[in-house]
């Protein structure tokens, strides 16, 4: 299935926690004594959704307090302010699939690879990843991967059922991207 077929046949676990996991990923190496895990209570909230609209208000707060970073946390930012706080409503399908969009983009923005972002994103989303670079390509498989392990454990799973794995997986691709972030700051010196 292509990523856009998952997320439309994802259910309200799944959403939070695929949308969860894609903003993890865009955030940057934390300061010296900062939040080293800004988004970690809204995890928690991806396994008890009566706990959500209260573990969301943490992670927006948390988020809040990060100092001045650049461009894609504010949109990171902006777009955890935007999520429902309830998730059973389809409100939250509009935000995991925001959410995987912004997360391509901005591995888009580190990746090698310079393309049309609108239609490349779409292309991989829709399970054509041809001429995509590196970050963009393990970014959509990854997206794919999490989301097929949410819909194995299903939203009748017990509380936290594939959620380690999944934080495994997001954990890998963050660090994935903060090397390449790195690297690119080494070379513009």
């Amino acid at each position: 299935m292509s990523l856009l077929e998952l997320i439309a046949a994802a259910d309200a676990r799944g959403l939070a926690a695929s949308g969860a996991a894609c903003l993890d990923r865009c955030l940057p190496q934390p300061a010296e004594g900062g939040e080293p895990d800004p988004l970690r209570p809204l995890w928690a909230g991806c396994a008890d959704p009566r706990l959500w609209p209260d573990r969301l208000a943490e992670a927006r707060a948390a988020l809040d307090v990060l100092p001045d970073a650049p461009e894609y946390v504010r949109r990171v930012r902006a777009l955890l302010a935007e999520a429902p706080d309830d998730r059973a409503d389809e409100a939250l399908r509009t935000w995991a699939d925001a959410c995987s969009v912004l997360a391509l983009d901005i591995h888009l923005g580190h990746d090698a690879v310079r393309a049309d972002a609108t239609e490349l994103v779409g292309r991989c989303r829709a399970g054509d990843p041809r001429g995509a670079g590196p970050l963009v390509s393990g970014e959509t498989a990854r997206q794919v991967r999490i989301l097929e392990m949410l819909a194995e454990t299903g939203d009748g799973a017990p509380t936290g059922a594939g959620l380690r794995q999944v934080r495994d997986v997001s954990a890998e691709g963050q660090r994935v991207l903060r090397a390449a972030v790195s690297r690119r700051a080494r070379v513009r010196g």
